[in-house]
């Protein structure tokens, strides 16, 4: 995973992250077993005061916190789709939130709410981490994401108006505010229902964040009956 306090001054989208030591979530008092051997303070951290949620009750949100430029990020997606169509559980809602850890992140964020504005984030949202790590391109800037809008057959016009728009702005402000709720220490994460937050760092590895989770869903949903 690439960790909230492991980028050197020069990082933009597409280049080389350098790490350093993983930096461990807040952890809650009274540290528990759970079920596989998940440990709360080491698998997985349960929130002093729960983040908002999107979703009605009795619905269950799990966040995936990302950054496009994430190569761990882009290595998840697949598996995280994989996952949403045929391993979450059916009262479960998956939502997406790009991550702004430095001011130079917005434009990426800009460039997912945009998408998701204009209907095209379905088609779209693989094709960005294809353009970054696969193509190589440089999507940090506003221009480099107007242009290869437009060479995925987006208006111009319609998508730098999204792009710009107050919604947009809106929902990016809204993503910086829950990623410190959460108290995001790195990418790709997982949060769930306002209530726990895993990482790759905590759990090993994603593959096992997303069984954290799929513990911590079941959690979430003792305590709502």
């Amino acid at each position: 995973m690439i960790q909230r306090r492991a980028f050197s001054l020069t990082v933009a989208a597409g280049t080389t992250v350098l790490a350093t030591p993983f930096v461990a979530a807040q952890l809650s008092p009274g540290a528990r077993p759970g079920a596989r051997g998940f440990k709360e303070g080491t698998d997985y951290v349960e929130l002093e005061k729960r983040a908002p949620v999107e979703v009605p009750a009795p619905r269950i949100e799990v966040v995936e916190f990302f950054w496009y430029a994430c190569p761990h990020c882009n290595a998840f997606e697949p598996r995280l789709e994989a996952w949403i169509k045929s391993g979450a559980p059916a009262d479960v809602t998956v939502r997406r939130v790009p991550v702004a850890f430095r001011d130079d992140f917005v434009p990426q964020q800009k460039l997912f709410y945009a998408l998701e504005a204009l209907n095209r984030l379905n088609d779209l949202h693989g094709k960005v981490f294809q353009a970054i790590h696969v193509e190589k391109q440089q999507l940090a800037r506003d221009d480099a994401i107007l242009a290869w809008a437009e060479k995925q057959g987006l208006a111009r016009a319609a998508f730098t108006e999204a792009y710009n728009s107050f919604g947009v702005a809106t929902k990016a402000r809204r993503a910086a505010q829950l990623q410190d709720a959460y108290k995001v220490s790195g990418v790709p994460a997982l949060g769930v229902a306002g209530r726990y937050y895993t990482d790759g760092g905590m759990a090993g590895n994603m593959d096992r964040a997303l069984q954290v989770a799929e513990f911590l869903i079941a959690e979430a949903r003792k305590q709502r009956t």
